[in-house]
């Protein structure tokens, strides 16, 4: 928390010192009205009306005030929710392909929205709202310092002791946070499932199914946010209870001390309004840190902070100028092996084929190659450097790889395949004709331009594949990795593609294939025939 306050820390300066202009003059306003009060004790209508009028003066330049405390405030908010979800990108972005596919996306999603709303309302907020008591809080003390220094002390006695009682809580509210944090994220993960499988429950009549989910995911998302909103209710009942008794302790003594003439009368009316804001300043202050405490959870799993989106790579993945080298592979998921002691070599501008039954391990080979599942025994050699030394990121570099659920952006066909970047017209005329996506675009009438739809649902299966192809090849990688990558497409644009392909000598194929025509394996340079190993046949 206190890193992202520092990081904007103009913004928020600003907000604060306005925020403190605030409570100044609404201190002076109750010490306005003391004079006004005191006026009519003495019966001085000249002073009244000229209190009057001052008082009525700073009330319009209060409000003026308070609204600028509101946009700056607003805009420092925006400012850090959007460095956390910076941060959010990075911490994400760092994660190796096991760990980000260990948790659902829904809880990612939820980061990215709960998490942030939560940080603003027990954070960001909260901040704006102690610093205001504070003010409030010490600007009343010194007012009432002007009247007696008795009160000044009373005042510090109030402070040691509202300040102190919340640290008694701080550890119970910190527990709370995390189990309201953790209850949400899986409550997101478990509506993120339902929805998703809206069309199978409604095509089984499995509607009450849909309801319950939801029902369930709704009741499991408000339960620990309200246990978290009562608790913090009757701690916060507690804090009421001992800053009142602490408030009429300091009127009495305003009574006494006005009674006896130390102070003037006029302190009964304002000098109550004084010992209230001071009292519930440091009330709300007290109350406040509770949601400090609160917010803990959520900004420990931002493992990078202020690192931006993403470093850049040095030292990357080259070119390939011999070949990759597989030597005694073996690879398991938790107890089931997968590949044991496989051997290959896959030489630079060569195609080849992986085939084998499913099972086999030819979609982990490939997922191997590109340094996502690293925890392996045998090596992998780039040329002559171990794949070990590469980040996934680095690996990528000169490696593509298309799958065969092929995922599409929500935005145009142009947009999916250059994902940004600028390209020649010649360049994307030449991926559009080598993934034989030319024929599908001149039906469409805004052609490249044409929205492709939520996870590509205006385009069929062998159009979105023809796109990942496509996005492939325009992107000039020296090795590509297709796993079933020609599946959802007719025989023909299959042949087209592939022939593309096979016939590129500067590129580096590895391709994955269920079925292949003995002409088409002539072809290649190499096909290699998988097949399950010994311990996976027994589990299986």
């Amino acid at each position: 928390m206190r890193y992202y306050l520092k990081k904007h820390w103009a913004a928020n300066l600003l907000a604060v010192l306005l925020g403190l202009v605030v409570s100044a003059l609404q201190t002076g306003n109750n010490l306005l009205m003391m004079r006004s009060f005191q006026s009519i004790i003495e019966l001085d209508l000249r002073s009244f009306l000229f209190w009057s009028l001052m008082m009525t003066g700073a009330w319009f330049l209060l409000m003026w005030v308070n609204s600028l405390v509101e946009f700056f405030q607003g805009r420092a908010i925006q400012a850090m929710n959007n460095a956390v979800r910076r941060d959010m990108t990075a911490t994400l972005l760092r994660k190796s392909h096991v760990e980000f596919h260990g948790k659902d996306t829904g809880e990612y999603l939820s980061w990215f929205t709960n998490d942030v709303n939560q940080i603003e309302n027990l954070a960001w907020r909260p901040f704006y709202q102690c610093v205001d008591a504070a003010a409030s809080a010490i600007f009343s003390a010194i007012a009432l310092l002007t009247l007696h220094w008795s009160l000044l002390v009373a005042a510090l006695v109030n402070v040691v002791v509202m300040t102190l009682v919340p640290q008694l809580f701080n550890k119970r509210m910190e527990k709370l946070g995390e189990v309201c944090e953790a209850g949400q994220a899986k409550a997101t993960g478990r509506l993120k499932d339902i929805l998703s499988g809206y069309d199978v429950l409604r095509s089984f009549g499995r509607e009450q199914r849909f309801r319950q989910g939801t029902e369930e995911a709704s009741e499991q998302i408000e339960k620990p946010k309200f246990k978290l909103t009562y608790v913090k209710g009757f701690i916060g009942a507690g804090f009421g209870c001992v800053n009142i008794a602490l408030q009429m302790l300091i009127d009495v003594l305003i009574g006494v001390l006005s009674i006896r003439g130390v102070i003037l009368q006029g302190a009964l009316m304002g000098g109550g309004n004084l010992c209230g804001s001071l009292s519930n300043g440091i009330g709300t202050m007290a109350q406040l840190l509770l949601s400090f405490s609160s917010t803990k959870p959520y900004f420990d799993k931002i493992t990078v902070r202020g690192a931006g989106i993403q470093d850049e790579e040095s030292g990357g993945l080259h070119a390939l100028s011999n070949a990759i080298t597989v030597k005694d592979l073996t690879f398991q998921y938790d107890e089931k092996p997968v590949l044991q002691d496989l051997s290959l070599t896959f030489k630079k501008g060569g195609k080849y084929a992986l085939t084998g039954p499913s099972g086999c391990g030819k979609s982990t080979l490939l997922k191997l190659l590109l340094g996502w599942l690293p925890d392996y025994s045998g090596t992998i050699q780039f040329d002559s450097t171990d794949a070990h030394e590469f980040t996934p990121e680095q690996l990528q570099q000169q490696m593509s790889y298309i799958e065969q659920n092929v995922f599409l952006f929500n935005s145009t066909i142009r947009d999916n395949i250059t994902l940004g970047e600028d390209f020649s017209d010649a360049q994307m005329e030449k991926a559009l004709r080598d993934s034989a996506l030319t024929g599908d675009l001149a039906v469409m009438p805004e052609g490249l331009d044409t929205p492709v739809g939520e996870d590509g649902s205006n385009l069929s299966g062998g159009q979105k594949q023809r796109v990942a192809i496509a996005r492939a090849l325009i992107h000039d990688r020296s090795i590509l990795l297709v796993d079933e990558g020609t599946s959802a497409l007719d025989q023909k644009n299959a042949s087209i593609v592939e022939d593309s392909l096979l016939a590129n000598p500067e590129l580096t194929l590895v391709l994955v294939s269920h079925h292949l025509t003995p002409e088409r394996k002539e072809q290649f340079t190499q096909v290699y025939d998988l097949q399950p190993t010994a311990s996976y046949l027994k589990t299986a």
